[in-house]
């Protein structure tokens, strides 16, 4: 498997490191807290056979700028990061696709900076906290694997894990969030590994408690794509329900036979839906 470039990018804001691979137009690709490397990532590498990937590594991820002060941690603070790497780069516009907390970040994305998207994807989100009221969400103390769920975050938050334990753990908490958890192993084929950025994610549940932009979804105009399987157990299928609904240029696909990854576990419907999303709403189409 090809691997993807890696460039530091210099902006007002600090120095970023991406990872770029693919040809055609620009779509960017994060994740709130993930840490990744030159083995790419899963979500990200459904889109390079059409499109340009930039993969970015946030404040505190990888070898990007450090946070000077806590608040540069936060979501609009990350947005504002976001739009430096972009003009950068020197794109007008670039599209934005986002999964789980990456989707989070697309929607305060779209919200304060529509002009410079050319469209969204946003896969297994929320525009609001997602745990408290949702019993179908597995962070939920009345969802019914809640408990082995925060078993498996506390055994790897533990220091000195062995790596072959840490794996396996890693593995069974994923599988919480598969339609079809034995199929793990055929989903997660490809030599992509990445890492959590700690600070980041410490900030985020902090901040995950008062999020709420539901409100503000209708300030949105950049066409969206909301995607979610039927049966996802960390964003439930409720708050995609609720975006498609809010946000003027809409469109919302749901896949029968997934949880938290349909662009994985209904791999061919998904690329085939967001295709067409591409070429009919925005007039783009695939390299």
């Amino acid at each position: 498997m090809q691997t993807w470039e890696r460039q530091l990018i210099t902006t007002p804001r600090g120095t970023f490191e991406v990872f770029i691979k693919g040809s055609g137009t620009p779509l960017c690709v994060t994740h709130h807290y993930s840490e990744f490397n030159e083995t790419g990532d899963y979500f990200a590498e459904t889109f390079t056979s059409g499109y340009q990937v930039i993969l970015v590594n946030l404040r505190e991820a990888g070898a990007s700028e450090k946070a000077l002060e806590p608040y540069q941690l936060s979501m609009l603070e990350t947005i504002f990061d976001l739009e430096a790497i972009r003009e950068s780069l020197g794109f007008e516009k670039w599209g934005f696709a986002g999964h789980s907390t990456g989707g989070m970040l697309g929607i305060l994305y779209g919200i304060y900076h529509s002009d410079s998207l050319s469209y969204m994807i946003i896969t297994g989100a929320a525009a609001r906290e997602y745990m408290t009221f949702s019993k179908d969400c597995i962070y939920n103390p009345e969802h019914p694997k809640f408990q082995i769920m925060q078993e498996y975050m506390e055994t790897l938050k533990q220091k000195g894990l062995s790596e072959s334990k840490r794996k396996r753990i890693s593995k069974e908490r994923t599988k919480l969030s598969l339609f079809q958890p034995e199929k793990y192993d055929q989903y997660f084929s490809l030599p992509i590994h990445k890492k959590m950025s700690g600070v980041r994610l410490s900030y985020f549940s902090r901040e995950l408690h008062v999020f709420d932009v539901s409100r503000k979804l209708k300030l949105i105009t950049a066409p969206a794509l909301i995607l979610c399987g039927r049966h996802d157990v960390q964003c439930p299928v409720s708050y995609s329900i609720e975006m498609a609904k809010e946000i003027p240029h809409s469109q919302l696909a749901i896949f029968e036979g997934s949880s938290h990854y349909p662009f994985l576990e209904e791999k061919e419907l998904f690329c085939k839906v967001v295709g067409r999303f591409i070429e009919q709403d925005t007039g783009l189409s695939q390299n």
